[in-house]
């Protein structure tokens, strides 16, 4: 059994004793310490959005969280089966104090977790998650009384979703649908089953191959969307059957994009074609994480805009596009956050994106594909011992690798003439994350190689 405290949420798998995995004592601890948090932070909204994904243990948690927060004294504004982003939007959309996410993301059907977004309906920052946490270990929460209690509402947010992605300018449904592309979806058994089949018919897309798509929460593959576990979509691709295939993990914040031909388009790409669309329109600056392609930093300097390169994790990116005033951003596990729309990784206007792109330059995916610059990213790991100092070890990378350009917000990443390398602290396993960069994997290894050899 595992839980995860961090200051993004709550994650554990389902079951055992209190405290050692995300067990329904834990489930309302946690749930109580946000309510407390949010109170500090906005004293006078009453109002919070629970949102779930389709995973097994989905109901008996939204039961115990919805039934938290009205002990606590909220209205609760219940959402149901949503995506991620179609709580972030909720969140707003009622002008909500906050809301909670009930998603474990791409983990598989055993994990659970509480993801816990702010009034604009995003995820708490440092210091309001550190808050929480605190708030949970000293049990500093006491519930209200009975002429105080809140009560709840149900609510179903798809449709004002779609709406608003339907409404980007840069989203063109007449042009989508006169192209009649026929499109494969893969939606492992979770909520994109319901929301990206319906976007997909709001864009006119009458050709529809739906794959997993009934929110059973029983997922047909490894729900992680890797190539490894997509070859039941990739196999249908490989057959003609369809001009593009899009898959989604879970909670549908992440997009990955099969060719027609079956190949992957690979989920760094994702963000690259997007941006690359939305730049060609509208130029301006970008923002990814370290351990993303550098194929975005290429894209966007031919549209004449700027990049850079964040922490790892959505609130830190989300943080560099405001202060750079990117006007499109994200991280290369596909997840893209379009600022028009709003401030968190969506798959539905990724899609929406994508499509329209598509349907403007009149070629195939795969050849779209190679008109971006291709590199390949090796993903390694280095196992941690009890005595290992990770201070010690990211100090001597840097001393070893002093002449070449350096950035140190997040681990240590190295920047070659043909390639980077970076290293960071996994959040929560105990390992060092080595991703690497460069234009073939076996060069991409071999720089890994060269740096990971400082680290023993």
């Amino acid at each position: 059994m595992s839980l995860v405290k961090s200051i993004s949420g709550i994650r554990g798998t389902i079951g055992g004793r209190v405290g050692e995995g995300l067990s329904a004592v834990d489930i309302v601890r946690f749930t109580a310490a946000y309510a407390v948090q949010r109170q500090q932070a906005i004293p006078d909204n009453h109002t919070l959005v629970v949102g779930r994904d389709a995973r097994l243990s989905g109901p008996m948690v939204e039961r115990l969280v919805t039934g938290t927060l009205m002990a606590m004294g909220y209205y609760v504004v219940n959402i149901g089966l949503a995506t991620t982003p179609t709580t972030e939007l909720a969140v707003t959309g009622e002008k909500a104090a906050g809301g909670i996410i009930l998603t474990a993301s791409h983990n598989p059907k055993q994990w659970n977790a509480l993801k816990l977004l702010n009034e604009q309906g995003e995820f708490l920052n440092d210091a309001e998650g550190k808050e929480v946490l605190r708030i949970a270990e000293a049990e500093d929460f006491s519930f209200a009384e009975v002429d105080q209690l809140g009560h709840m509402v149900e609510k179903d947010y798809l449709h004002y979703h779609i709406d608003r992605v339907l409404a980007l300018p840069l989203v063109h449904k007449e042009a989508v649908a006169a192209k009649h592309f026929t499109v494969a979806v893969d939606c492992v058994n979770s909520v994109g089953g319901i929301a990206i089949p319906a976007l997909l018919r709001a864009l006119g897309v009458d050709n529809i191959i739906e794959l997993n798509c009934e929110p059973t929460g029983n997922f047909a593959h490894n729900p992680e969307p890797l190539p490894q576990n997509l070859t039941q979509i990739s196999d249908l691709l490989r057959t003609g059957r369809a001009d593009v295939g899009f898959v989604v993990d879970p909670d549908v914040d992440r997009l990955a994009i099969v060719c027609e031909n079956g190949e992957m388009f690979v989920e760094e790409y994702t963000l690259v074609s997007v941006a690359d669309y939305v730049l060609s329109h509208t130029p301006g600056n970008t923002v990814s994480n370290l351990s993303s392609t550098r194929a975005l930093s290429d894209v966007t300097r031919r549209h004449g805009g700027s990049y850079t390169a964040s922490a790892v994790g959505e609130v830190n990116v989300v943080a560099e596009m405001k202060r750079t005033h990117a006007i499109i951003g994200g991280e290369g596990n596909g997840g893209v956050i379009y600022p028009e729309c709003h401030y968190g990784r969506d798959a539905l206007v990724g899609i929406a994106l994508f499509l329209s792109a598509l349907a403007e330059k009149n070629c195939t995916v795969s050849e779209w594909k190679q008109t971006f610059p291709q590199y390949a990213i090796s993903k390694n790991r280095i196992d941690l011992t009890p005595d290992t100092d990770i201070d010690q070890v990211l100090a001597r990378v840097k001393k070893a690798f002093a002449n070449e350009r350096i950035n140190d917000i997040d681990g240590v990443k190295i920047d070659f003439a043909d390639g980077w390398v970076h290293l960071r602290r996994s959040n929560t396993e105990p390992i060092i994350r080595v991703y690497s960069e460069a234009a073939s994997m076996e060069e991409a290894d071999r720089l890994a190689k060269q740096v990971m050899q400082f680290v023993d």
